[in-house]
């Protein structure tokens, strides 16, 4: 039977049907592809420039570069650099050099350009630098970190986004009519696809690709979805789905202080070989962002864990990070802190260069006190109760509230004196 037959027999993919035909039809990446960002604006002009595309699995980067190379007619050349070495690239840019004498450019798609080594990395320079290729390469890890410096400085990075709900939304909306009816899910259900894709495009398409083959009969509830569909997870690769599916679970059981199933999460994590410093990091990280001053001791014991483990390594380093694990599961929460963070950024942005109130300006010389600088100031130890009450925002911006500590842990002193002070600061007006 002829090949071709075969090939017609094969099913497509339902990811690859749905496959953006147009930069248009791209979800979730507006920030740089919308008429005000990066790539909008070079497409307009016509000049497109050697990028890096940042960003997690199923965001949209290898479509991207293919639409690339339609919308500026250049040759689309992909290269993947788990499978290619020193011998195809020599290939690939002679075919580009003679492609550019007959008046035609080249885009090389380089996927996991970090998997190059440094010296791989630095054979690209001459290529990009004298136009024989306009390089876009695609990388789920940070630039900064897997990226030579010198290719970085000819390339601009491009950061993609991680698709959100509206854009799941749309996503599996597409997937329902390319499959000829709706999925047997309610709101409920769609919620758990949404969660369990976690921003994965690409993996929601093929959660929807396995739902619609099942016999099942619908509305079915998010925990029978839960049932059915991890069974089809794929083997734990670091650098790919399972590694951003498993942080994000691990994540969010220590946010539901349910320490158990954040254990498990973590030895799911630990047996697939992820590197139990990124652990390490990310536990930190939740130390600030989901604990915070409900108990400040959390970032301690992230740190102290994270040391422990450059010291002993694997597998005894390995107990105290569980330990953190513990810790931080059973640790009053509070998003406080990172709430007033943002909202104190936002402020910052918003009122723009307002200089500090004279009164607490320091007076180094003659000139500075003299036209007031210092003066009026309270120094707070002075006072009676160690507090002057004293504004200490910018003249023409209102006193605002960032951080509103809970009635958790040890946020609830917190707020106790914040409260007193408060008083204390009316009192004083």
């Amino acid at each position: 039977m002829p090949a071709e037959l075969f090939a017609s027999l094969a099913s497509t993919p339902l990811a690859e049907r749905l496959r953006p035909r147009s930069l248009g039809e791209i979800l979730g990446q507006d920030h740089v592809l919308g008429p005000d960002g990066p790539l909008g604006r070079m497409l307009a002009a016509r000049k497109l420039s050697s990028l890096i595309l940042w960003g997690p699995p199923g965001c949209g980067k290898t479509t991207i570069a293919r639409l690339l190379a339609e919308a500026t007619d250049l040759h689309f050349e992909p290269l993947s650099a788990v499978f290619s070495g020193v011998a195809d690239l020599r290939r690939i840019f002679e075919a580009a050099r003679q492609r550019r004498k007959d008046g035609k450019g080249t885009l090389l798609f380089v996927d996991e350009i970090h998997r190059f080594n440094r010296a791989q990395q630095d054979g690209f320079l001459p290529y990009v630098e004298d136009g024989t290729v306009t390089l876009i390469g695609a990388t789920t890890e940070n630039p900064s970190f897997e990226l030579n410096a010198a290719l970085l400085s000819r390339c601009q990075v491009l950061v993609l986004r991680r698709l959100d709900e509206a854009a799941l939304a749309a996503v599996l909306e597409r997937a329902e009519a390319a499959l000829g009816r709706p999925l047997p899910i309610d709101d409920a259900g769609r919620a758990a696809l949404f969660a369990m894709a976690d921003g994965d495009g690409r993996y929601l398409i093929g959660l929807a690709e396995q739902l619609a083959g099942l016999k099942e009969k619908g509305p079915l509830p998010p925990a029978r979805l839960a049932v059915l569909l991890q069974k089809r997870a794929p083997l734990y690769d670091k650098a790919q789905e399972a590694h951003y599916n498993l942080i994000s679970a691990l994540h969010k059981s220590l946010r539901g202080s349910d320490v158990d199933a954040a254990l498990y999460w973590f030895a799911r994590m630990l047996e697939g070989g992820e590197d139990p410093k990124y652990i390490a990091r990310r536990l930190v990280r939740f130390a600030v962002e989901d604990i915070g001053m409900a108990d400040p001791q959390a970032l301690t014991q992230t740190l102290a864990a994270w040391e422990t483990y450059d010291r002993l390594g694997s597998p005894e380093g390995e107990l105290a990070i569980a330990q953190a694990v513990i810790y931080l599961g059973t640790a009053p929460k509070s998003n406080a802190a990172y709430v007033a963070f943002g909202a104190a950024k936002r402020a910052a942005k918003t009122h723009g260069s307002l200089t500090p109130p004279m009164h607490i300006l320091n007076a180094p010389t003659k000139l500075m006190k003299e036209i007031g600088y210092g003066q009026g100031y309270e120094y707070d130890h002075n006072a009676a109760d160690g507090f002057s009450g004293q504004n200490y925002f910018p003249d023409g911006m209102t006193r605002e509230e960032f951080y509103r500590p809970v009635e958790r842990g040890f946020e609830r002193d917190i707020l106790k004196r914040l409260d007193y002070w408060r008083k204390l600061r009316e009192k004083k007006r």
